[in-house]
């Protein structure tokens, strides 16, 4: 139930100032809303994974980072596994620092 004076989205805390709807055209086009678009950082050619939610009217959509961003953000993830590192020596650190 709502309150007066609420809409959708701020009642479940989504932090949007006002109710967004878009309409399915008959090529199962939808227009993604400017804030969400911003938000979300969605551009031309940015593409969604869309999964239905079991058991439920709802459909999750999930931004697929493109490979620059996905390999900006992975870049240095490996460090710790470089063959210089002493991961032995980094352990009994570790641990004489936990006391």
């Amino acid at each position: 139930m709502l309150l007066a004076g609420t809409d959708i989205d701020s009642a479940l805390g989504l932090g949007y100032t006002h109710i967004m709807t878009t309409t399915v055209t008959r090529e199962n086009t939808v227009i993604i809303p400017a804030e969400v678009g911003r938000k979300m950082g969605i551009k031309p050619g940015s593409r969604l994974d869309w999964q239905p939610v079991e058991g439920k009217d709802e459909i999750l959509v999930r931004v697929i980072p493109d490979r620059g961003r996905l390999a900006r953000r992975l870049l240095g993830a490996g460090r710790e596994l470089s063959p210089e590192r002493d991961a032995v020596a980094d352990l009994v650190a570790d641990r004489a620092a936990e006391g």
